[in-house]
């Protein structure tokens, strides 16, 4: 089985949690029954204020249009500048990062953040332009300023409706195909290596 490990960096707001529903939905990773806004953001306040703030690893498969079945590792992952910490330690966590930028809005300022902190990370970015279903969607505009921070070329640049599900699956190809696996790590006499990026409380 082929695993790719994968995050989600945004600006606040620019559609990260909406993006991840549509991967769930249309992986069939959880039921159309039971699907629901921002299904990765389980903490109350998350759900009460819009926002994510504790990043939350879900597991996806795919099979791609050559018939490979992949294993989608995405760890969902906060976009408001006072999580940054959480992304920090999700992107250690992952080969890959697909920076999602707002047609509406453009590059912004937790946009740069972010980017830079997938760059120091070593991670393949992925960009990818979102909302293109908006009526105020400025798609050309966006990628312009997306292939000035990342002297990517127009063609890099993946265009998406995390609404409307436009453009995911072509996602997920690009996804199988650029990011890398991950690397085998040679464990010494000791045993088993991990990083711990997530953990919870139980009685």
């Amino acid at each position: 089985m082929n695993i790719r490990n994968f995050s989600i960096i945004a600006h606040i707001d620019h559609g990260k949690s909406t993006l991840a529903d549509r991967m769930l939905e249309l992986t069939a990773t959880v039921d159309a029954r039971l699907m629901q806004d921002q299904v990765l953001d389980s903490m109350e306040l998350e759900r009460e204020r819009g926002i994510t703030i504790k990043m939350t690893p879900v597991r996806m498969l795919f099979k791609s249009k050559s018939g490979k079945d992949f294993i989608f590792n995405l760890i969902d992952t906060p976009g408001h500048i006072d999580f940054s910490y959480e992304v920090s330690r999700s992107l250690r966590a992952v080969e890959g990062a697909i920076l999602l930028v707002d047609a509406t809005q453009g590059v912004q300022a937790q946009t740069m953040t972010v980017l830079e902190m997938a760059k120091e990370a070593g991670l393949r970015i992925i960009p990818v332009v979102n909302k293109i279903d908006s009526p105020l969607a400025k798609v050309d505009d966006t990628k312009e300023e997306i292939m000035k921070i990342l002297g990517c070329e127009y063609e890099d640049i993946y265009a998406v409706s995390g609404k409307t599900g436009e453009g995911v699956m072509e996602l997920f190809e690009v996804i199988a195909r650029e990011i890398p696996e991950p690397k085998k790590v040679n464990l010494d006499i000791n045993g088993s290596r991990a990083l711990i990026f997530d953990f919870e409380y139980s009685n």
